[in-house]
C-alpha cells in the first residue's frame, strides 16, 4: 500500500475511534504534546497507562474477591483508573469507572462485578483499538512517510 492511502487510512482509523466514543479531544491533545524532539511520546504514555489500568483492574478484581470487600480501597483504585483514562482520552473507560464509583458509594457488590467487566471489557477495546493505530503509524513511517497530525474538529 503506498504512503498516501496508508496516511488517509490511519486519519479514517482515528475519525472512527472518536465517533464511536472510544477515545475523547484527550488524545488529540496528547499527540500535539508530541515533537521531533520526542516522536514516541504518544506511545510511550498510552503504554504507561497500559502497565498501570491492569494492575489496577487485577487490584480491583482481588478486592472485590475478598469475603468483606474493602470498598473505599476499591472506590481508590478506581478512581485512579479513572484518572489514568481520562489522561489519554480513553473515554468509554472513564465512563465506566464514574459508574463504578457509585456501586461503591452504595457498596453494591453485584452492580461493582458488572461494571468491572463492562470497564475490563472497554478497557481491552481501547487497548486493541490503539495497539492497531500505532501499528500503522509504524507502517507509514517505515514505508518512509510521516504520520499526518489529526484536527481538533472533525
Amino acid at each position: 500500500m503506498e504512503v498516501g492511502q496508508m496516511q488517509r487510512r490511519l486519519i479514517e482509523y482515528t475519525k472512527s475511534l472518536f465517533m464511536e466514543g472510544i477515545l475523547d479531544d484527550q488524545f488529540l491533545q496528547l499527540q500535539q504534546l508530541q515533537d521531533e524532539s520526542n516522536p514516541d511520546f504518544v506511545v510511550e504514555v498510552v503504554s504507561l497507562f497500559f502497565q498501570d489500568a491492569e494492575k489496577l483492574l487485577n487490584d480491583i478484581t482481588r478486592a472485590l474477591d475478598l469475603q468483606s470487600v474493602d470498598f473505599p480501597k476499591v472506590d481508590a483504585h478506581v478512581h485512579q483508573l479513572k484518572g489514568s483514562s481520562a489522561s489519554v482520552g480513553a473515554q468509554r473507560v472513564k465512563n465506566g469507572c464514574i459508574a463504578f464509583r457509585n456501586f461503591c458509594e452504595e457498596q453494591n457488590v453485584d452492580g461493582s462485578l458488572r461494571c468491572l467487566q463492562q470497564i475490563k471489557q472497554e478497557y481491552y477495546h481501547v487497548k486493541n483499538k490503539l495497539e492497531a493505530l500505532f501499528r500503522l503509524e509504524q507502517q507509514i513511517v517505515a514505508a518512509g512517510g510521516s504520520v499526518p497530525m489529526m484536527e481538533l474538529s472533525f
